[in-house]
């Protein structure tokens, strides 16, 4: 084994030296060894797989739409029809009594405590028995249910992972300036979390999403009606920024008392320098576990938010308000509120399960065997 190469890990000193053997020890980066504790997690790597698949699938919704299902976001075909099996059956049926367990037409059998009245009856999935055409069915009004969930998991993946990066990047920025300069600077940014925590995240979001929705945003050249998904963006972002930085804000103030720290100073490293090259990358691990998590978290938020009334409004589509417009058809129709729901819980798990993973890689403190 003379002359062979052994990577560095964080393994204890005793196993290094039973392990070493006289053999030259190469020193590897705390990415690197993050990398090869994550690459044994296969749980993590494959929900991370699950989420890109998510993620392409609703980018080519335009695909799908134009060239198989050939309708758009907000088509509405209440009075025509569609061939399956080669027949012709209508996309929006006359409403009736419907019975509530069966969810067909009643007849003089039925309990009439279980029949209910109806406005109208979309056409349910067809699974590819129309050519690609309403595969999870139609709603109310005619307009196809699939392709509008490919477009409204294109708003609620750009909902949550935009406004993660912004609330992300501002948390980062206000505990640096916290940590670093203390004082009343600390004490100004910590009462601005501190007002924040006084309000449940659900709460504050309706009421500024409900706000905003019936006026929209007009300042100055920033116009934006009730329904750009930007409004509800911003509102997540704004209302989850002292949830991320005040942890960041603890590890800063640790990381600021440091001989590094202070050895840069006395280089005469300026706030700026000391703030994004010496305690930036010293959380830069923690920021990215956060920023990982809170987009599973903001995916739901803004699904509760558009449930309510509050989120995304019409007629631009998300997967909250996928789930708002099909509660009215929950017992003729379920799939028109099932499909979105099982698309936030694949997702969130998937990035859940992919941000634990990658929190126990980036711990430094987990066990790496050395390796020839």
């Amino acid at each position: 084994m003379a002359g062979t190469e052994t990577e560095f890990t964080l393994d204890t000193a005793a196993e290094l030296a039973h392990e070493e053997g006289g053999q030259k020890i190469v020193g590897r980066s705390p990415w690197v060894l993050a990398w090869r504790r994550m690459r044994r997690n296969k749980v993590a790597l494959a929900s991370l797989v699950i989420f890109f698949l998510i993620v392409i699938t609703c980018l080519l919704a335009p695909l799908y739409a134009h060239h198989v299902a050939h309708s758009g976001i907000n088509t509405q075909n209440v009075q025509g029809n569609v061939t399956v099996n080669g027949k012709q059956i209508p996309i929006v049926t006359n409403g009736g009594y419907l019975n509530a367990h069966t969810g067909k037409p009643c007849t003089s059998t039925d309990n009439p405590a279980d029949c209910k009245l109806f406005a109208s009856i979309p056409i349910g999935p067809q699974w590819f028995n129309a050519g690609g055409k309403y595969v999870l069915g139609a709603d109310a009004i005619g307009r196809d249910d699939a392709v509008r969930l490919l477009y409204g998991g294109r708003v609620s993946l750009q909902v949550g992972i935009v406004s993660s990066a912004i609330c992300v990047f501002f948390a980062v920025l206000l505990a640096l300036i916290a940590a670093y300069f203390g004082g009343w600077v600390d004490f100004i940014i910590t009462r601005f979390f501190d007002l924040f925590y006084a309000f449940p995240v659900v709460l504050l979001g309706i009421a500024l999403g409900a706000a905003l929705a019936i006026n929209g945003v007009h300042w100055g050249p920033i116009k934006m009606d009730g329904s750009n998904p930007w409004i509800a963006t911003l509102i997540i972002s704004y209302v989850l920024i002292p949830y991320v930085g005040r942890p960041l804000r603890g590890q800063a103030l640790s990381l600021r008392e440091k001989e590094f720290v202070e050895a840069a100073i006395a280089q005469g490293a300026g706030p700026f320098r000391i703030m994004f090259s010496e305690l930036l990358p010293n959380i830069a691990s923690s920021v990215l576990v956060f920023f990982t998590l809170i987009i599973a978290n903001n995916i739901v938020l803004e699904a509760a938010l558009s449930y309510l009334g509050a989120g995304v409004q019409d007629p631009t589509p998300s997967w909250g308000k996928l789930i708002s417009d099909g509660q009215e058809l929950i017992v003729t129709r379920p799939w028109l509120a099932l499909a979105p729901g099982i698309a936030i819980v694949l997702t969130v798990l998937a990035l859940n399960v992919f941000g634990d993973g990658l929190r126990d890689a980036l711990d430094p403190r987990a066990k790496v065997r050395v390796e020839h």
